[in-house]
């Protein structure tokens, strides 16, 4: 038990009962052997456990017929509950003369492991003749023969003569399987072998001694003798063919080169059995295939309707499972629980699930990997399509508003509000929407670099020429005022120098991010969990947002200015104009942040591009669209007479 029980362990087996029978040697024991084999018996019934592993000698059988006779139960209302047994190659179906009528149904469909034999020729012959008759002066026979047949020889009983008498001529054949067997078993075919294997050790032996002979003194001749310890020595290397083809020889440990067959015992109705052999033990065989079954052969027990049993206390967890010991219950009592999220387990009882590499992702029953798919915000899909369109419409709207106002530059309301800084606004609206095209594509190492960076500066460049026209609109009113000091500040000038100043400082901070911790295309295996989305890595975070903070701060100050300004008497105040661009403005990147944060893989790429789009159009469509109105469609509102009227 301490030898085999740890293999099993290893091999993931573990036992729900494990009881011992002791041998019987005093008379005086026998009840107590009787109790015993009354309570393995219920134990054996009452147990889930499909398969009983047996191991003893010979007569071990004898003990293992007892137990259904020995059940403190009622036997009849178990007798269906069969078991497999599993016997070792020691036991054989051994029975007692008191035995041989005895039910073997306890057995049936049972496996064993038996000594490898095989049919002696002339053997069977032999057993028919082994009759009393025949064997004058062979004791045994005739004590053999009376219990076998349960008669008696005159000749060797004294007194009054009981029972049926012996002629001798009785057919071995019609004695039951269980008590005499007429073929040749595993042990016998050993002792046959032994025999042999001895004979010709002893064989060799004598050989060896004539030829280590030698001349002594002339005509004297004189061998060494063998002690009988040296024929071990021989029977190590004997090697030979027994009468029925089998080859016989040790290994270098002394051990038999044979395997076991395994047989499969089939009890018929009538109590005859037949030994089945399903399967081989062969420990030459190469490393893996020692052990060959065939399972089609195999009859079960009746309780199991030929099907093959299960003896397990928890049936196997399936894939996408793993196995959770129970506390206080053997190993392999366990429960099955599903895999945690993000793992799998693709085999059956595996003792725990685990992670898919970062190119693949678990299916829906966690039990295999799924490769990813790689993917960005591409030109061929539905929403990058829609994005770019978007972005090339909003652009070619741009380019007419410039062009419309560079047609008609000289007429008041284009030179309004300084014609240059309207110039330098609708050139910045328009590379903004033509830098939303930098995000969409596959990212490579210069879309990577210049496209934060360039919608940054580019839009820093726009609200600049927003609050340069907002804070010139305050400037001009408060210089209109008698005795003003301001009129000097009303200028072009001051106008450059806002928006240069302001765009300069978005240079600065793009020029420390890239020299710094520039942005660089990296794929991330992790956010969505069933693509490997390529993006850009946007390096320092911080930097990032700082340039995102810095554009916030200038559109703040520019809506504030514009709204203290909204009111300010002008025939063509923008300032009530410049105020709702900025409201739009700043909600849409106000809204951007926690959107953003919230976005996993390309969702992030086309929340930035819609709030580019969006914040740009806000600027577009707030400022412009009046003065478009008024060069398009009302043009006698479009003179110098007509504004110093308004403003009057």
């Amino acid at each position: 038990m301490q030898t085999v029980l740890p293999m099993f362990s290893q091999a993931g087996i573990c036992f729900a009962f494990i009881e011992r029978s002791r041998k019987c040697t005093l008379i005086s024991e026998i009840i107590n052997l009787i109790q015993k084999g009354a309570k393995i018996n219920d134990k054996i019934m009452d147990s889930k456990a499909n398969v009983v592993v047996a191991y003893g000698e010979s007569y071990a059988m004898v003990f293992l017929r007892w137990l259904p006779y020995l059940s403190e139960q009622e036997y009849l209302g178990n007798k269906t509950n069969g078991k497999v047994w599993i016997l070792t190659a020691q036991m054989e179906l051994t029975s007692m003369v008191y035995q041989r009528t005895w039910d073997t149904e306890i057995i049936h469909g049972a496996l064993s492991f038996t000594i490898h034999s095989n049919d002696i020729p002339g053997f069977h012959q032999f057993v028919q003749d082994r009759k009393p008759p025949n064997s004058a002066g062979d004791g045994f026979i005739k004590d053999f023969w009376q219990q076998a047949f349960g008669c008696v020889f005159p000749n060797l009983v004294l007194g009054k003569l009981e029972g049926a008498i012996c002629t001798g001529e009785e057919k071995l054949e019609s004695l039951p399987g269980p008590f005499f067997e007429m073929t040749m078993t595993g042990h016998s075919y050993s002792i046959y072998n032994a025999v042999y294997a001895v004979a010709h050790s002893l064989h060799a032996m004598s050989s060896s001694k004539v030829k280590d002979r030698v001349i002594v003194h002339g005509w004297r001749m004189k061998h060494w003798n063998h002690q009988l310890w040296q024929l071990h020595c021989f029977l190590r290397d004997i090697s030979f063919n027994n009468s029925a083809g089998d080859k016989i020889s040790f290994n270098r440990n002394g051990e038999l080169k044979a395997g076991f067959d395994v047989i499969n015992w089939v009890i018929s109705s009538n109590q005859s059995f037949h030994r089945v052999k399903v399967g081989r033990m062969d420990p030459q065989a190469p490393p893996g295939k020692a052990l060959t079954i065939n399972e089609n052969t195999i009859t079960w027990h009746r309780w199991f309707n030929e099907v093959q049993p299960l003896s397990v206390c928890t049936e196997s967890c399936h894939p996408g499972s793993s196995k959770k010991v129970k506390e206080g219950e053997p190993f392999c009592c366990y429960d099955c629980i599903p895999c945690p999220e993000g793992k799998i387990s693709d085999q059956e009882d595996m003792n725990d699930c685990y992670r898919c590499t970062d190119e693949t992702y678990t299916n829906k029953k966690q039990d295999f990997c799924i490769s990813k798919v790689v993917t960005f915000l591409s030109y061929e899909e539905p929403l990058g399509i829609s994005l770019a369109c978007f972005a090339h419409l909003f652009s070619l709207i741009t380019a007419l508003v410039l062009g419309l106002f560079m047609k008609h530059h000289n007429t008041p309301i284009v030179k309004a509000n300084n014609r240059n800084l309207t110039y330098t606004l609708l050139i910045s609206l328009l590379l903004c929407f033509l830098s939303a095209l930098l995000f969409i594509g596959q990212p490579t190492k210069v879309t990577c670099l210049i496209r934060q960076s360039a919608f940054g500066i580019i839009f820093s460049a726009a609200v600049s020429c927003v609050l340069a026209k907002t804070i010139m609109v305050v400037l001009a009113f408060v210089a209109t005022k008698p005795g003003s000091r301001m009129r000097k500040w009303v200028g072009k000038r001051l106008a450059k120098s806002i928006v240069l100043s302001c765009s300069c400082m978005q240079v600065g901070l793009c020029t420390v991010w890239l020299t710094s911790s520039p942005p660089f295309p990296a794929a991330d295996m992790h956010s969505v969990v069933k693509n490997i989305v390529l993006e850009c890595n946007e390096g320092s975070v911080p930097m990032f947002y700082c340039v995102l903070g810095y554009m916030g701060i200038l559109a703040i100050v520019s809506f504030t200015v514009a709204f203290y300004a909204r009111k300010l008497p002008d025939s063509f105040n923008e300032a009530k104009f410049i105020t709702f661009s900025m409201l739009v403005f700043c909600s849409v990147w106000l809204s951007f942040v926690p959107t953003y944060l919230s976005s996993k893989g390309k969702d992030m790429v086309a929340v930035e591009i819609f709030s580019i789009l969006a914040s740009s159009a806000g600027l577009l469509g707030c400022i412009f669209p009046p003065k478009c109105y008024i060069i398009l469609l009302k043009p006698q509102l479009n003179h110098r007479e007509q504004l110093m009227r308004r403003k009057e």
